[in-house]
């Protein structure tokens, strides 16, 4: 992973594109579901200069479901160690704060937008697949934040079910992109729709003020060609990079073959996150096997 020599100019370009879209361009019609007050106060709880342990666990102790997912991921293969945990308290204890707050930002996540269409069928129960496989890979690289990485995966695709609710026409355009093999998936949504579910994904991290490095990730995740340039944040491509090898060890953990992307643009990714062919190997069946616990 290398660092680019001129100032950092991605992200902020990429907030004044979602800007000027939600003002006056082919944003302004997508309806995107407010940010939960829980999120509100465990983004501020967060955020202070000291974060606020007691508020946080005020928190994750306020839904039931949300305390049993907390408990769940704290007792699961990525974490788990020793005795299972048994209370709030433990599971912070063992996840971190950081990574509590991205397993509880991806719990309003799910219940906040809801999926109801088959076409978009099991869609949160991959995305924690995906997030899983991004903390592991993680935990695996020098620098890299586990709970970014896990809340990137969650949030990567999240475009899609808010162009679901908000764009006429949506599941005709699903249906078309997956057939076509002449362009892109994102070309016949811009050529349907003039924007993408990348573009959406991005103002919902955007709107719901998750980190910057995140929402130009989503942005960029299905532009592949420029990963590395010198004009992108180092933390942005790491992330894009890893979400599409995360993508393809849950391909092979599934028996698929490489996706076009893989297929085109992972040895970019390997390359930029300084991974070798036998470590991936490896990590290919230490995902399957934590998988498969899990």
């Amino acid at each position: 992973m290398t660092t680019t020599d001129l100032a950092p100019t991605r992200i902020s370009v990429i907030q004044q594109e979602l800007d000027q879209a939600r003002a006056k361009g082919a944003l302004q019609n997508i309806v995107i579901p407010p940010c939960p007050e829980l999120l509100t106060r465990l983004q501020k709880a967060m955020a202070a200069g000291e974060p606020d342990l007691n508020e946080v666990a005020r928190i994750a102790y306020s839904d039931v479901a949300m305390s049993a997912t907390l408990l769940r991921s704290a007792n699961g293969p990525l974490y788990a160690g020793g005795q299972p945990v048994q209370s709030i308290g433990q599971a912070m204890n063992r996840l971190g704060l950081s990574e509590t707050a991205a397993i509880l930002t991806g719990f309003m996540a799910q219940n906040t937008i809801r999926v109801t269409s088959s076409h978009l069928q099991g869609f949160w129960e991959f995305a924690a697949q995906r997030a899983l496989a991004m903390a592991f890979i993680a935990k695996r690289l020098p620098g890299m934040s586990p709970d970014l990485a896990y809340t990137y995966g969650l949030f990567c695709h999240v475009g899609l079910p808010v162009m679901m609710q908000s764009v006429k026409g949506y599941v005709g355009t699903m249906v078309e992109a997956q057939a076509r093999v002449d362009r892109s998936y994102v070309a016949t949504e811009n050529a349907n729709h003039r924007t993408d579910h990348a573009v959406v994904g991005a103002l919902v991290a955007r709107v719901w003020r998750l980190s910057p490095s995140l929402m130009a990730a989503i942005r960029l995740h299905h532009d592949l060609a420029a990963l590395g340039d010198r004009f992108t944040e180092p933390e942005v491509h790491t992330l894009v990079a890893a979400g599409l090898l995360a993508d393809h060890l849950l391909r092979l953990q599934e028996g698929l073959p490489p996706e076009k992307d893989w297929v085109a643009y992972g040895p970019k990714a390997l390359e930029w996150l300084q991974i070798s062919a036998d470590e991936l190997a490896v990590w290919a069946d230490e995902v399957m096997e934590m998988l498969e616990i899990g």
